[in-house]
């Protein structure tokens, strides 16, 4: 229920504050006065979206706060423990717009986003508006009033939790044969593309190492003779080898050393210079004997750097690393397409037990709503007697369809106003008043099968007058027996029964003109009714036709 409403700086309200009764609220006064813009300003604290267009100031920012009692809504409660908000049996819901056009939300002073207002939103609150008596001619809608009528809520849960797994499983088993399908068309290629990287046995292969074998194969001939004019100039060359030349110079500087310490010191170097160019000429020896002119090898090792090259040129790379994480991919590509049948039939098995197991719930559905249709269409139409329409007829026709969303019904409330008019579609038949008095019959049987706190009607009399409007506000005052009701209305002998009146009214005290409300006294009641019945000068006739509607002695 809502307890009090607090509006600053939106459209023509520059501040505003409300604390409707808890049972019927009626809310009157002047066209464009301001209330509807109210229930504009409400929709922003169940989750409506909003811009800076909203500000009556542009240079402050818009406030709307709401104090709700939801102590009697166990729903409400598991909702606050789901979102880990902290749950008051008195809870207010903020909401800011700030001139720069950024929008926040509060619970209890806790952030939360738009999609939780609009979660609490269905729990607290049915606005009905002129957008609603639009919403009755789509089939969806429909739908949804005959749900809300069956009480269906956890059938429709059930069946939509059944839906969304099988449209999972069928996602799955599609993307499944597409990929299979285009995995098998690269099938072939990618199997010659593994082989041929396989063949070439990269693992392992170090290609610096092949590239350098290899130019020394290429160059073995030339290797060889240049190490063998070393080794002889070294060790055998005539008249004198440099290593018998040195020997020499190192006998003599080894005599004259007796003469002086440096000369022994350079003796002692010149001897270990022999010792390593003698090491150095035996390996030079030992190397220029190992060179080999293979030309099979050459032309071995050739044919593999080829390979190498090659494959490196096909794929684009330039290391034989990455060739081998091609190597690797590709071959997790040809065993996903070994393994995509199993894949595949696993998938259609699922598919298939989703797809039974929506039907089954589809089905349960369906016949839950079936059990309604006459007796909702009766009891609409029971209604619409009291509310003047007494040849009114209301049938719901109804078909099965493919499974969708909303299950595997289609229906479409059929309505006619007149004796011997066969029912036809509501969007081709119902008129402005006719259409406010069905929805208004509608909103009275759904009342007591919804948990909802609060019902706000926005102009449900319009095309109405008289008596009728007379037992549509009876009807008002019994849903406000279990349900706080808030009507915006233009009709006396609608504002004459409520147990709060407020009335909305243009300040234009400044220069900039803005909406006030106050809550009316008897006599001012009396008064404002008078002036719904007579104009802006009521007659005394006028306040007494006021006084018998409110029952209100002389």
């Amino acid at each position: 229920m809502l307890k009090n409403l607090i509006i600053k700086n939106y459209a023509l309200i520059r501040e505003l504050e409300m604390k409707p009764a808890a049972e019927l609220n009626i809310i009157t006064g002047e066209t464009g006065a301001g209330k509807s813009i109210m229930l504009g300003a409400v929709g922003m604290l169940l989750g409506n979206r909003a811009d800076t267009r909203v500000l009556y100031d542009e240079e402050s920012k818009c406030i709307i706060e709401g104090t709700f009692d939801i102590s009697d809504y166990d729903a409400l409660k598991q909702l606050f423990e789901e979102e880990g908000l902290d749950y008051e049996g008195e809870s207010i819901i903020r909401r800011e717009i700030a001139p720069s056009g950024k929008s926040r939300a509060f619970v209890n002073d806790s952030p939360v986003t738009l999609d939780i207002l609009k979660r609490m939103g269905n729990y607290l609150m049915d606005v009905h508006s002129q957008h609603d008596t639009l919403q009755l001619g789509s089939n969806t809608y429909q739908l949804d009033v005959l749900d809300a009528y069956a009480a269906n809520k956890p059938e429709r849960l059930r069946y939509e939790q059944a839906y969304k797994a099988y449209r999972k499983a069928a996602r799955t088993y599609q993307q499944l044969q597409e990929e299979a399908a285009e995995s098998r068309k690269e099938a072939d290629y990618n199997s010659f593309l593994l082989q041929e990287l396989e063949a070439a046995q990269l693992q392992g292969l170090n290609q610096q190492e092949l590239e350098e074998e290899l130019e020394k194969l290429e160059n073995a001939g030339d290797i060889k003779i240049k190490l063998g004019g070393i080794v002889q100039a070294l060790e055998y060359a005539e008249p004198m080898a440099v290593n018998s030349t040195l020997h020499g110079v190192f006998t003599e500087l080894k005599q004259l050393g007796r003469y002086s310490e440096a000369y022994r010191k350079l003796a002692e170097r010149m001897e270990s210079s022999l010792i390593e160019l003698k090491d150095i000429s035996r390996e030079l020896e030992g190397e220029e004997q190992e060179i080999e002119v293979d030309e099979e090898k050459t032309a071995l090792l050739q044919e593999r750097l080829r390979v190498v090259f090659n494959l490196q040129q096909k794929h684009g790379v330039s290391e034989i690393e990455d060739l081998l994480r091609i190597q690797e991919g590709l071959q997790l590509k040809v065993s996903r397409v070994q393994n995509l049948d199993e894949e595949l039939i696993a998938a259609q098995k699922e598919l298939q037990k989703q797809e039974q197991e929506m039907q089954a719930q589809a089905t349960k559905l369906s016949k839950s709503r079936q059990q309604v249709f006459e007796k909702f269409a009766r009891e609409v139409a029971g209604l619409l007697k009291d509310v003047g329409m007494p040849d009114a007829s209301l049938q719901v026709d109804h078909k099965i369809i493919a499974a969708q969303a909303s299950g595997i019904d289609e229906v479409n409330i059929l309505f006619s106003a007149n004796k011997g008019v066969k029912p036809q579609p509501l969007k081709n038949v119902a008129s402005g008043g006719e259409f406010s008095r069905l929805m208004f019959c509608i909103k009275y049987v759904l009342a007591d099968k919804t948990a909802l706190p609060t019902i706000v009607f926005d102009e449900i009399d319009t095309g109405i007058s008289g008596e009728i409007a007379i037992k549509m506000v009876k009807m008002m005052q019994e849903m406000a027996r279990n349900h706080q009701v808030i009507s915006i209305s233009h009709l006396p002998q609608i504002a004459a029964k409520g147990s709060a009146h407020y009335f909305v009214y243009k300040d234009n005290s400044t220069a900039k003109t803005f909406s006030r409300i106050k809550k009316l006294n008897e006599e001012e009641r009396v008064s404002e009714i008078a002036k719904m019945i007579g104009g802006a000068q009521p007659s005394a006739t006028a306040y007494e036709s006021a006084r018998e509607l409110m029952g209100v002695k002389v």
